[in-house]
């Protein structure tokens, strides 16, 4: 019985441990971009973060990178969105807000979504890495070379999908993953010519178009493939709610950003 005790002791500390970390990395984040008025400090702390992935025998390496791609994506995207709303011309109170908004939404990646591994959540964790990723990729890569902009929306596109199709038994997940990646990466390279960006909280956030676009793609595919896995066939019951849904959001969303912000920016050529 004591034994017992001090296991439930144990995992209990080890618990509120946990929290605390993942609440002071997320606080931290926001401080060092404030005390350095740069992003590569924050960046860095990122990296130091997941020392875990590489704790482990060389041969690994390559499967824990793998499979914690979808988290570093997210982790990276939270870093251009909060040195891009730090560098912005929004008032004091503005840039506060927000910048506790986003320090908020990253811990709760960290401490409820993340961790969860049921395929709804996992599909959840997919759709934030989709959007959040090449929403903070639009906003910063405006004076990039486009092969690079095509390269990083492939691997968004492959972390993306190798991580919903991990949560079933499907045999063609390299394949699937793959084609996923690119046609994300075409995607990529005509949004990197003519992209229009929604601006919210007087220029401090910008929410690129391309980014609603693929995760309403993302979304319907998976629904689809959902569909197929269970059923041998698409089955309409299954996606014409997901579609109407998506075909919704294409249309009706973009309007109210707009009247949100005010105004739409080109961020593009």
């Amino acid at each position: 019985m004591e034994f017992l005790k001090n296991v439930r002791r144990r995992s209990f500390l080890s618990e509120v441990v946990y929290i605390a970390l993942n609440i002071g990395l997320a606080i931290a984040v926001v401080f060092i971009i404030r005390a350095t008025e740069s992003p590569w400090p924050a960046v860095g702390l990122v990296f130091l973060s997941k020392w875990r992935v590489l704790a482990v025998k060389p041969r690994y390496w390559f499967v824990n990178v793998q499979s914690n791609l979808v988290d570093f994506i997210v982790s990276m995207s939270l870093v251009v969105f909060l040195y891009t709303t730090y560098i912005s011309n929004s008032v004091a109170y503005q840039k506060v807000f927000i910048l506790g908004v986003f320090t908020l939404l990253y811990a709760g990646w960290l401490l409820f979504l993340k961790p969860q591994s049921k395929r709804l959540y996992i599909a959840l964790q997919a759709g934030v890495a989709l959007f959040a990723g090449v929403a903070a990729l639009y906003t910063i890569s405006y004076d990039w070379p486009s092969s690079m902009v095509v390269v990083l929306m492939w691997l968004i596109g492959f972390a993306t999908a190798h991580h919903v199709l991990a949560s079933y038994s499907e045999t063609h997940i390299l394949f699937l993953s793959l084609l996923w990646g690119l046609v994300m990466a075409e995607l990529g390279w005509l949004a990197y010519h003519w992209t229009i960006a929604y601006s919210i909280g007087s220029g401090s956030v910008l929410l690129p178009r391309v980014s609603l676009t693929v995760l309403c793609i993302g979304f319907i595919l998976q629904q689809c493939y959902d569909s197929f896995y269970h059923h041998q066939k698409i089955r309409g019951n299954d996606i014409i709610l997901p579609v109407l849904f998506t075909i919704s959001i294409i249309v009706i969303l973009p309007v109210v950003l707009s009247l949100w912000g005010g105004a739409n920016v080109t961020i593009g050529v």
